[in-house]
């Protein structure tokens, strides 16, 4: 028998289909919205951005900075470890969880998707729900990037996805399944290139 969930929420952050037009989303991703605008408005040394940044994301570690602009549905459901850093256009569409960990980089108009849709159009399109309000059938699949990567520009991250530590996504990625550890991956869809090895040392005197 599948769980009873007491509102859409839970459905949602379980992946299952939800409505995401009741029980208070509409108002969570609003809310959202507009402190991601406000942060985005501000000059980069105003003394404000950090506070809002913590309001967006307030399951954050310690040096998390962002550019901006920077786009989320909801913020709450995603954690981010120590020592993040987003470049311009960041966009993280957390309707299921998204964990980020140590030491990430994101190069600019990086896009984490969460979301997913039916397949069918049945299911898919607009519909007027028990509350009257126009609303569709959506369902989500939760994002882990771990430590030590750099994820590059213009790369898209789908839902149900797990990048392992240290990997490199080429530019202009997108990453439609799991990338094992220290691994550089790129294209669409976005493959294993070749492991990361000592080879790529650069700077001899680092560790």
């Amino acid at each position: 028998m599948d769980k009873e969930y007491r509102n859409e929420e839970e459905k949602m952050l379980a992946g299952r289909l939800y409505d995401p037009a009741k029980d208070g989303l509409p108002e969570k991703r609003a809310r959202a919205h507009d402190l991601c605008r406000e942060f985005s408005s501000l000059p980069e040394k105003d003394e404000n951005r950090d506070r809002i940044l913590r309001e967006i994301f307030p399951h954050a570690g310690k040096n998390l900075f962002m550019f901006g602009p920077v786009i989320c549905d909801y913020g709450e459901f995603t954690y981010f470890g120590d020592n993040v850093f987003a470049n311009f256009n960041f966009t993280c569409i957390d309707c299921a969880p998204v964990t980020i960990g140590n030491d990430v980089f994101f190069g600019p108009n990086v896009s984490i998707l969460t979301p997913v849709h039916p397949m069918r159009w049945q299911e898919r399109n607009v519909f007027r729900n028990d509350e009257g309000e126009m609303s569709d059938l959506e369902y989500a699949k939760p994002i882990t990037i771990g430590d030590n990567c750099w994820i590059a520009g213009n790369v898209t991250i789908c839902g149900g996805v797990t990048i392992g530590n240290g990997c490199v996504i080429g530019a202009g990625s997108v990453v439609t399944r799991n990338i094992p550890e220290n691994t550089f991956a790129a294209g669409v869809p976005c493959r294993p290139i070749r492991e990361i090895t000592e080879e790529d040392r650069m700077a001899p005197d680092m560790y």
